[in-house]
């Protein structure tokens, strides 16, 4: 029996993205529209029209609005400070004005696993229904339920298991993706599934749709939400007594209403999102103001955590007014105050090094240049990279240990020799995992295959090492931590049938050499194996990421 049992994958996509089909149309037309079926489970309405995030559009006014990152700081803040509040009554007082909507009941679609992590989702409503928001739209935006509402911001904050480090990942809002069944906000009707942009999720079928859409299209568990509108965002800003930024050039831009000279300023709440609504400034792209919506948010960050404000009890306390009466939360999350300090002492020391902003690796979608879609394996690798990030593996003790020999040593992917055989009965899983390891810095030698006693596949993968070798459990520790689940590493190797050579897929796949003395440690892949850790992410990943801790005298 070979590992040859391959089956050709056909990428539909066009350059490694995801594609789809898309509608034009104006977005005000489309809210009225929306507006006048209002109750019903009929057909979604289409994306909006707007250009994707590395293009150039006419307009302002209305269609002018915050994107991506800025008034979503909120959500981020408000559970931050929580943690250096000197008095019980204090946060517990503040974060009962918390207004909170449960939408577990909604999700209808299976979730995944709970990996230990920490992720929040965080979006910002375009809607212009609520107090303070209805002047930032067309006259539309003054009527009824503001001509519906969609999500200008999602962002997924993802704090790690060990509470040591985050990153914030953003998605484009026409990204045109699949969006699963939901029920809709309204008639709680179940809606079939559709191929739309990803803010119209919300739309429909609100946050519980939205969460959903999350978790089937990155395989990643969202454990709470936080939603924020613009006045929100304000009056965040204001009770921060503002945020200091830096300009290349002047702005006097009569669309998002904002005159600012060249160099330094500080902004209140309403120059504050003139900023980051700003459209006509640099090059006029939406990835350039994605980036300045980052750092923006990377100084909101430092501020509401910086010693000025923790040690001033009356500021303190306003922020913490103003930041609870300006959100929206799960009540697994608003009424947790355990749960909300844990974020707000992890986040509090994050914010030395530890937080990094990450755009979803994206392109123009081939079928509308007027949207966008993940570029592909990419988007996949930085989405697995998130839900691999499980407690840190802690080194198995050496064969000596106990003995007075050395102690066990800590050994690096590429110093690690991998055979991997496949256990299951999946065609050409041995040559999908080995490229995986050897992706991650793994040295792989070969594939073949493992036949488990009875002929039927093996239920659980494994890890075996010769029993003579004295280093080997050091080697085999680092294999099994690398792979979910974590595989059980045992002392003695199995046959493997029709062994045969690994080259890697590309060439900087592989490019690893072990030492010659190190090991040939084997992987047994079993029916239950999900994933290596990715560890490595793609140059497009790390070429759209920024670390907030630089982004202190940064200009934009």
């Amino acid at each position: 029996m070979s590992d040859y049992r391959v089956v050709p994958v056909v990428d539909t996509a066009q350059q490694g993205y995801r594609t789809a089909p898309t509608q034009p149309g104006s977005r005000m037309a489309r809210r009225a529209a929306a507006a006048a079926g209002a109750g019903g489970a009929a057909a979604p309405p289409p994306p909006p029209g707007d250009r994707p995030p590395g293009g150039r559009r006419a307009g302002g006014g209305g269609q002018n609005k915050m994107r991506v990152l800025a008034y979503i700081s909120v959500g981020l803040t408000t559970v931050m400070v929580a943690g250096s509040l000197t008095a019980y009554t204090m946060y517990r007082d503040a974060f009962g004005n918390i207004n909170q909507k449960s939408v577990k009941e909604d999700i209808i679609n299976p979730r995944p696993p709970d990996t230990g992590a920490l992720n929040v989702l965080l979006v910002g409503s375009d809607t212009r229904a609520g107090a303070g928001n209805a002047k930032y739209g067309q006259q539309l935006a003054r009527e009824a339920d503001a001509g519906g509402k969609r999500t200008d911001t999602i962002i997924l904050m993802h704090i790690s298991p060990n509470r040591d480090k985050a990153r914030l990942i953003s998605f484009p809002r026409d990204s045109m993706v699949q969006i699963p069944k939901c029920k809709n906000e309204s008639t709680k009707q179940e809606m079939p599934p559709r191929r739309d942009m990803i803010n119209s999720a919300y739309n429909s079928g609100g946050i519980a749709c939205t969460m959903s859409t999350i978790e089937t299209l990155t395989g990643i568990r969202i454990n709470h939400f936080v939603e924020v509108d613009f006045s929100g965002f304000k009056n965040i800003v204001d009770a921060l007594g503002g945020i200091e930024i830096c300009l290349k050039s002047g702005v006097n831009d009569r669309a998002s209403k904002l005159v600012l000279p060249a160099g330094k300023s500080l902004l209140n709440g309403e120059k504050a999102l003139g900023y980051v609504r700003l459209r006509h400034y640099g090059d006029g792209s939406d990835i350039q103001r994605i980036r300045r919506q980052q750092i923006f948010l990377s100084k909101v960050v430092a501020k509401a955590t910086s010693s000025e404000l923790l040690t001033d009890v009356g500021k303190l306390k306003d922020f913490i007014s103003a930041a609870a009466g300006s959100v929206t939360m799960d009540p697994e999350l608003a009424n947790d105050p355990e749960q909300l300090i844990e974020i707000a002492m992890s986040a509090k020391q994050l914010t030395a090094g530890g937080v990094q902003f990450t755009t979803i690796p994206w392109g123009p979608d081939p079928q509308d240049k007027n949207r966008v879609v993940w570029k592909e394996p990419d988007a996949t690798k930085l989405f697995t990279s998130i839900k691999t990030d499980t407690e840190v593996a802690t080194p198995s003790p050496s064969a000596s240990a106990g003995t007075g020999a050395k102690p066990s040593a800590t050994v690096k992917p590429e110093q690690v020799k991998v055979q991997v055989l496949n256990g299951t009965k999946t065609v050409g899983k041995a040559r999908e995992v080995a490229d995986q390891l050897a992706e991650q810095g793994f040295s792989v030698v070969g594939v073949g295959n493992y036949e488990a006693p009875g002929g039927t596949g093996l239920a659980k993968t494994e890890v075996h090492y010769a029993k003579t070798a004295e280093t080997a459990p050091d080697y085999a520790a680092t294999l099994a931590g690398s792979v979910l689940p974590k595989p059980a590493a045992t002392a003695g190797r199995v046959k493997a049938t029709n062994p045969q050579a690994y080259t890697a897929a590309t060439a900087a796949a592989g490019a690893a050499a072990a030492p010659k003395n190190a090991p040939v440690i084997q992987l047994v892949v079993g029916e239950d194996f999900d994933s290596v850790k990715v560890t490595k992410l793609p140059d497009s990943v790390k070429n759209s990421t920024i670390t907030a801790s630089e982004q202190k005298n940064v200009c934009t």
